[in-house]
């Protein structure tokens, strides 16, 4: 459970206004003193996460935000700060402070529904009031629960309703086990480079390697270097799973009865929207000498001479079209707010982030009419073998 990535795990948002006791809820969900609680307002200034094993339901990650009625100048970017967060939430509970609160804002509610998020209001400190000021907020939110996070009352309820409202809204997602039958074979090619951890192999290819055991599928990893010689230990292998780097000498050696597709192609399936991705890196055939690109990165890392998204896409995009043209970068959470300057944005296979929040950035681009695309996708464009890499995603159809 410790070792459950941050970007598959549910991503629980808390929110409330400042003092109303998200972060000592936060501490009693998780039983641990993970969020620093004080009396004066405005302590939580940055949104703090913490993961644990929600129980029956699995692992998920809390996220705990500043206060939403923050003021002044910094209070203002704290609590924009923290909407910011439900871009990225599966999941809200809203925290009322008994003593002092006695509705949700409106404009939360709103956007709970513009971002599709469920919800549970829990009303805190009910230590402190009389049951009557209770049984006011109950009528007014039937489905509220109630809690004092301080003598940790009603909290094991909480997670409990938890733990089934996520049950419920909870699909099962799978890499290839809805692609392949059991029993299938696949040969995944991990080229080591530069960029390659050492002594590790990266998140897509681990998490591809662990779909295939859940689902009888029998995978066969090698470098690029020794494709030829796997494919003739496996010739009846249905399926060549390749870096996108290593697209070119890849499909040169893959025989075109063997589908083939990279491990960015399979998580732009899983976690983005795989007709508006495809309909993005077609966009290409549409670039100007005066385009401007954004490349979009889920993870921060140094950069090197083979970086995929700052060296070698930026490259390969110039040598396609014959254009000089201007590319812009943003890594991690930062996301560029002023998508409208953009005539093209290439995604990372956002391996470290979760789905809902890369969803809430193919929206933002979708609400500015502006072509999205992930690196695997475009890069089997520039390659010329986009309509073979996509045969293997529309098998069942």
């Amino acid at each position: 459970m410790n070792t459950t990535p941050l970007a598959n795990r549910k991503h629980i948002g808390i929110f409330g206004n400042m003092n109303s006791g998200k972060s000592s809820l936060i501490n009693a969900l998780t039983g641990q003193n993970i969020s620093l609680v004080s009396s004066v307002k405005g302590t939580t200034t940055d949104p703090v996460k913490k993961t644990m094993e929600l129980i029956p339901y699995g692992p998920v990650v809390f996220i705990d935000t500043a206060g939403l009625d923050d003021f002044g100048e910094l209070g203002t970017m704290r609590a924009e700060k923290s909407k910011a967060v439900l871009k990225e939430t599966d999941f809200a509970l809203y925290v009322l402070d008994a003593e002092t609160d006695n509705d949700v804002p409106e404009d939360m509610l709103r956007l709970f529904k513009r971002f599709s998020i469920p919800y549970i209001i829990v009303i805190n400190k009910s230590d402190k009031v009389p049951d009557e000021k209770i049984s006011g907020m109950k009528e007014k939110y039937p489905d509220a629960l109630v809690v004092s996070a301080l003598n940790n009352q009603g909290v094991e309820e909480l997670r409990q309703e938890l733990s089934k409202r996520l049950t419920e809204n909870d699909e099962e997602e799978t890499i290839l086990g809805d692609l392949l039958p059991y029993g299938s074979k696949v040969i995944l090619v991990v080229p080591i480079d530069s960029e390659a951890p050492k002594g590790r192999i990266i998140l897509p290819q681990v998490q591809v390697i662990r779909d295939c055991l859940d689902h009888g599928i029998k995978s066969y990893v090698v470098r690029d270097t020794e494709l030829e010689s796997a494919l003739q230990d496996m010739p009846d292998v249905d399926l060549v799973i390749t870096d996108s780097q290593a697209f070119a000498k890849v499909n040169e050696i893959v025989p075109e009865n063997i589908k083939l597709t990279s491990f960015s192609m399979l998580f732009a399936r899983l976690k983005g929207n795989f007709e508006e991705f495809i309909e993005g890196a077609r966009a290409v055939d549409s670039l100007k000498a005066d385009s401007h690109i954004l490349i979009a990165e889920s993870c921060t890392h140094n950069h090197t001479h083979e970086d995929i998204g700052r060296v070698k896409i930026p490259k390969l995009l110039n040598k396609y079209t014959g254009f000089d043209l201007k590319f812009d970068f943003c890594a991690g959470r930062d996301f560029e707010q002023d998508l409208g300057k953009y005539d093209l944005v290439v995604h990372c296979g956002a391996c470290m982030m979760n789905k809902k929040a890369l969803h809430s950035r193919i929206a933002d681009c979708r609400e500015k009419g502006i072509p999205m695309t992930n690196y695997g996708i475009l890069l089997a464009k520039l390659n010329g073998i986009l309509d073979r890499t996509i045969q293997i995603m529309y098998k069942n159809r």
